[in-house]
């Protein structure tokens, strides 16, 4: 992305920043045949994502559809005021997902993650149950279904992170059921020749939520930053949904998988430290770092698609900006520093 702005100042901006698409989207979607039909498009990315992939899609000058389908009508109104199509259903009743249109191109974003423990039977049956209804239906279908990176183990930071070679090991139910979501899709790769690629998301940030936000918020208001998981990876929300959607192209039988986070992995501490200094605010900590955590090597899709177009650096500065300015946030704690498994 060219020419990003020094702060980002209004929700609208950001809006605009996230949803813009660089040169190659606009020339994967220039060679993607098929129209695009986002599921879970209510969620926190998935507003980000459908427009823009409408708005690469226009700028490749295609008149192809794009269709938002979430359970709740109101995460719709937004989008549906803007223009986009979209569509009412629960994903989990097999006959509503039968009723879907037949399109071509699929980004599976539905999951459940924060309240998993005490309620891990809803857990399961979203994060099973729902893939089992998409992927019954679409087998004709090319499908980036949204994973995690936590479906591989904890690692040392020695380790220069996960590629996607490496077994999964998930600790937990809500991980468990998340790689049960892609056994769901793996089997109808295998079994219907759907094509489909997992993508395993450490972590998008914006301003408004996310790890960055989260060690901002703690700064600013003076509470301590847990270091105990003393390493992460993210990447840009607008560059993780921009390079989902270059990855429709991947999407193969059997299931391909691909990692996506940023290229670097990045201290919390020294994180929290910057955000001091920018915000005039003392850091503090609690716990020590005990060089573990969920760590993703995203080398394969910086490969294909080239380095995040927002950097880390760039991305801590305009959060700094925004929290100190009271910006809003969207009240939804990443609980980056577990290692356990039970959110």
């Amino acid at each position: 992305m060219h020419n990003l702005p020094k702060h980002i100042e209004t929700v609208k901006q950001l809006d605009d920043i996230l949803t813009t698409p660089g040169d190659s989207l606009v020339a994967a979607m220039k060679r993607l045949s098929g129209d695009i039909m986002i599921l879970g498009a209510g969620g926190k990315v998935g507003p980000t994502m459908t427009l823009l992939a409408r708005r690469a899609l226009q700028a490749a000058g295609l008149k192809k559809r794009v269709v938002a389908v979430d359970v709740m009508p109101k995460a719709l109104e937004s989008l549906a005021n803007q223009g986009v199509e979209t569509m009412t259903c629960d994903l989990m009743d097999p006959d509503a997902v039968a009723k879907l249109p037949a399109i071509e191109n699929i980004v599976y974003m539905v999951g459940r993650k924060f309240g998993s423990t005490g309620s891990e039977s809803l857990t399961w049956a979203i994060n099973v149950m729902v893939p089992h209804n998409v992927a019954r239906v679409f087998t004709r279908s090319r499908i980036a279904a949204f994973s995690t990176g936590c479906v591989y183990p904890v690692l040392d930071m020695k380790t220069c992170g996960a590629t996607e070679t490496l077994p999964p090991d998930p600790i937990g139910e809500y991980a468990q059921s998340c790689l049960g979501r892609e056994r769901m899709f793996d089997y109808f790769s295998e079994q219907k020749g759907e094509r489909v690629v997992h993508i395993r998301l450490n972590y998008a940030v914006e301003l408004r939520y996310g790890v960055l936000f989260d060690v901002a918020e703690r700064v600013w208001k003076g509470q301590p930053v847990d270091v105990t998981t003393g390493f992460a990876n993210v990447i840009w929300q607008g560059d993780a949904c921009s390079q989902v959607l270059q990855a429709l192209e991947l999407a193969s039988s059997p299931a391909t998988i691909l990692n996506v986070t940023g290229p670097e992995t990045f201290s919390i501490r020294e994180a929290a430290m910057e955000f001091g200094r920018l915000m005039g605010k003392p850091a503090t900590f609690t716990g020590e770092e005990n060089g573990r955590g969920y760590l993703n090597n995203a080398r394969k899709a910086n490969q294909l698609f080239g380095n995040p177009s927002v950097p880390l650096g760039t991305v801590i500065e305009w959060i700094a900006h925004w929290v100190s300015k009271g910006g809003e946030s969207l009240g939804k704690t990443t609980h980056f520093e577990t290692q356990n498994g039970k959110y």
